[in-house]
């Protein structure tokens, strides 16, 4: 599967961007996804994921309440909107997907090791 990710750009904070990410190949319904960011000299880390249903997602503490994920099977696409944003959010945000998740918990939806299909990354800044 490729995944194509959009949507970034430059925010004040305090406002808000909706991500997107457009799966071709495969239809996405068959895979878990997820949203990861990277900033400069850091190491990638998990937004949000969720499992092939929505009956599990997970949120990092730092953005529970403000950011959601979802996804339209039919667009084979995966979104994040993203509001409330922080000068703290800026970084380079990737969707991912995974053939499959271990185990029924979250601690493995927010492994980046997980996830086996990784889009190309689109950037967030957010000015103070």
């Amino acid at each position: 599967v490729q995944l194509q990710a959009s949507g970034g750009g430059l925010v004040q904070a305090g406002g808000s961007l909706k991500l997107s990410c457009v799966a071709s190949g495969r239809p996405i319904s068959g895979y878990p996804m997820a949203w990861f960011r990277q900033q400069p000299e850091k190491e990638r880390e998990v937004v949000a994921a969720m499992r092939r249903t929505a009956h599990m997602i997970y949120y990092a503490d730092s953005v529970k309440g403000r950011f959601t994920i979802s996804r339209d099977n039919d667009h084979n696409t995966v979104y994040l909107q993203m509001n409330s944003l922080k000068p703290e959010d800026t970084a380079v945000y990737y969707c991912a997907a995974a053939r499959s998740v271990p185990g029924s918990g979250t601690h493995f939806m927010a492994r980046a090791d997980t996830y086996d299909y990784w889009g190309q990354g689109t950037q967030v800044t957010v000015s103070s």
